[in-house]
């Protein structure tokens, strides 16, 4: 890998928040599905087996959706969403 995985610090609060990980998200971008974000972002999307309880409900997988900008080389991630199902 040529490219590094930045962080925005908007991105890391998110995370926190929306109970991704970091390697979650190094593994989204490097493995994920990429689609077109708006303002020129890029967003990428992948699933994870889950199997466990969140808030109160069961859950078999983890959805990761990062959106990021490219920084020469590199991906800022600028913001991060969860969804389980």
């Amino acid at each position: 890998m040529k490219w590094a995985v930045i962080f925005h610090p908007h991105a890391q609060m998110r995370m926190r928040e929306r109970g991704a990980e970091e390697d979650e998200v190094r593994a989204t971008i490097e493995q994920g599905e990429q689609f077109p974000a708006t303002y020129g972002r890029t967003g990428f999307r992948r699933n994870f087996s889950f199997g466990r309880h969140r808030r109160g409900s069961f859950y078999e997988t983890k959805q990761v959706e990062a959106y990021a900008e490219p920084q020469g080389e590199d991906w800022l991630v600028v913001t991060v969403v969860t969804r389980f199902f």
